[in-house]
């Protein structure tokens, strides 16, 4: 068994070669050494310790670890972080440092959570939108949340509480 163990250890770490990254997260450069294949989702919250990016789904479907490079809302499970380059990456954390974006506002005044799970990602490709166009119609809106899963179904919420962010 021991030589079993040895022999997956030693083809394996031929095959994880780690690198250095230089990458700028929420205004701050962070530097991480990890395997380049190393999915953003995971860098951000096993090296960076930015826990409010959550986990999902795994393959970019459900929006739930939705983050912003360079302002555009992108699904960091599947981006390696290899593909990041200089970059600037923001997190949930990195939103607003007081909680008072204005979609941040108006996600408290709607009372769009229930159990709160997709909300970091709701709330991210929601300010990608407003920043993208700050008053969207409800099909700019309901084409730009399609794909971020809410499983208490608060989509209404969600719709209303984008319209009233795009009011402040």
């Amino acid at each position: 068994m021991v030589n079993l163990i040895a022999y997956f250890y030693h083809q394996t770490s031929d095959l994880a070669t780690m690198a250095q990254f230089n990458l700028s997260i929420n205004g701050k450069q962070r530097q991480v050494d990890v395997d380049p294949n190393t999915p953003l989702l995971w860098v951000l919250r096993d090296h960076l310790n930015l826990l409010g990016t959550k986990y999902g789904c795994g393959v970019a479907m459900c929006g739930a670890c939705t983050v912003h490079l360079n302002g555009i809302a992108m699904r960091s499970c599947t981006l390696p972080v290899s593909a990041v380059g200089n970059q600037e990456v923001t997190t949930i954390e990195g939103l607003s440092e007081k909680g008072d974006h204005p979609i941040q506002k108006a996600w408290l005044e709607i009372d769009v959570p229930q159990c709160g799970y997709c909300q970091a990602g709701q709330i991210m490709s929601a300010a990608a939108l407003l920043k993208a166009n700050p008053n969207p119609s409800d099909e700019e809106i309901e084409s730009a949340m399609n794909g971020n899963i809410c499983r208490c179904a608060t989509y209404t919420r969600i719709k209303k509480a984008i319209k009233k962010a795009a009011t402040y």
